[in-house]
């Protein structure tokens, strides 16, 4: 039998992906001390690993695919294929972004300030490449954590650290001077991997499911019954995504409605609905939008 093997980022966004895996069709089984976790799909080899590896492991071989972030791959200048950008995380919906940042009251205002000084992060090799190609001289020391605190205490001049809201440099009385790069998750595979047929089939419907998952996420559906003398003005103000489904109810003038509208239209939407003459509406949830 044909089997994908698959890669899982193991930490921040460890479960929020198996929950968009589980979403998408499926169900994969943790265990606290194993790597190797269970998936209810015979052509399916599911392993955890840090995402900071990742992108190593899929060129090389070890893994025939994998999810990590665009920073890692880049920061391991790793020969992958870039399968499909898959943005989500538990904070929020928009790409990360790995920002230079300095002390609120730091002469440092621009990036050739940062000439000789002394920077921290956990992005080594991507910061001197960054730094190289602008002819600017740096130390570059690698945080194994607590990045903000590193430039607080006077360990480091300044810090590349990666922020979605901002919250805790603001909370170090950092202040940013650069946005470096802007990342987000990735499905990625092997290059050879990608030219087998059978592999390149399987990878390709995962991020087909996969994005369907994350594109029903902020979607519901609705569901009504209307009158046929106020169906018209009802679908006048009526969102869909191309075009509502009507249909006849069984020996009646009445009609079922059913549409699927952004879950933010919806506070305001069904006030106007009842008053447009709509009854019975139901609001219910959606696994995919393929």
């Amino acid at each position: 039998m044909n089997v994908l093997k698959i890669g899982l980022p193991k930490g921040s966004l460890e479960k929020a992906t198996i929950e968009l895996f589980e979403k998408s069709g499926w169900r994969i089984k943790l265990s606290s001390r194993n790597y190797f976790p269970e998936v209810d799909d015979p052509e399916l080899s599911c392993s955890i690993c840090r995402p900071q590896e990742m992108s190593r492991y899929v060129e090389q071989g070890v893994l025939d695919a994998g999810i990590t972030g665009r920073d890692w791959t880049m920061e391991n200048n790793s020969d992958v294929v870039v399968v499909e950008d898959l943005i989500y995380s538990k904070v929020s919906k928009k790409p990360t972004r790995w920002v230079i940042a300095v002390p609120g009251d730091s002469a440092i205002h621009t990036l050739e300030d940062l000439n000789g000084k002394k920077i921290s992060t956990e992005l080594v090799n991507y910061t001197q490449r960054f730094f190289a190609e602008r002819n600017i001289k740096v130390d570059i020391e690698f945080s194994w954590g607590a990045t903000e605190a590193k430039v607080v205490s006077g360990l480091a001049d300044a810090i590349v650290e990666v922020t979605e809201t901002e919250s805790t440099i603001r909370a170090h009385g950092l202040r940013i001077i650069h946005e470096m790069m802007s990342s987000n998750t990735q499905l990625i595979a092997n290059r050879a991997a990608w030219e087998n047929p059978w592999k390149r089939e399987k990878i390709q419907n995962i991020a087909m499911l996969l994005q369907g998952a994350l594109r029903a996420d902020k979607i519901v559906g609705l569901k009504m019954n209307v009158p046929g003398d106020k169906l018209d003005s009802l679908i006048a103000i009526l969102p869909s995504m191309n075009a509502p489904t009507i249909a006849h109810l069984y020996k009646s003038e009445w009609f079922s409605v059913e549409t699927v509208i952004s879950e933010h239209q919806v506070r305001d939407l069904i006030p106007k609905l009842l008053r447009a003459g709509a009854e019975g509406i139901i609001e219910y949830s959606l696994n995919k939008v393929i």
